[in-house]
């Protein structure tokens, strides 16, 4: 069954959390130790706050029937800030429809430069969808355990007519 997208619902704070705890717990298991992957993602969540966060940027979820199978936001200032896929639905082509999406939304802000911090695991995604690496980021910390990632941007082109 294919995926759909639709926005996130405040209903969505629980199976979001879940997509994230799964896309790392288990897909991202595969490029960060076992310690980083627990910092990255523990056990306990305050599903408020996780709800408050989700809410509080343009965030759009995935869906195969009634389950939600992954999730991506935009934030106010142009940041790809969240990109997880359930395992159980990886190389399905959800990644490259949440993507699309956030990147059509941000085409229709005028912003014109989307940036995201992806993983290890993420970074060849983000490649395959346009995004350059700028850097790593060897030094990124989560709950004091260092979990390096990239700074990675797609830059649109800029309108013909329009000056950049």
């Amino acid at each position: 069954m294919a995926a759909t997208l639709r926005p996130y619902r405040d209903t969505d704070a629980e199976p979001t959390w879940q997509v994230f705890h799964a896309a790392v717990r288990v897909t991202a298991a595969a490029d960060y130790t076992p310690e980083q992957v627990e910092a990255w993602s523990p056990d306990e969540v305050d599903l408020e706050a996780w709800g408050r966060r989700r809410a509080a940027a343009w965030t759009v979820v995935a869906v195969q029937g009634e389950r939600v199978v992954g999730f991506s936001d935009l934030t106010d200032d142009g940041v790809l800030d969240m990109l997880f896929v359930h395992p159980d639905v990886g190389g399905q082509g959800v990644a490259r429809l949440l993507v699309g999406a956030v990147l059509e939304e941000a085409r229709r802000r005028g912003v014109s430069r989307v940036v995201t911090h992806a993983s290890r695991t993420a970074r060849p995604a983000f490649e395959r969808l346009g995004f350059v690496v700028g850097r790593e980021n060897v030094e990124n910390w989560t709950r004091g355990v260092r979990v390096p990632n990239y700074d990675m941007a797609v830059v649109f082109a800029a309108k013909p007519g329009n000056r950049a």
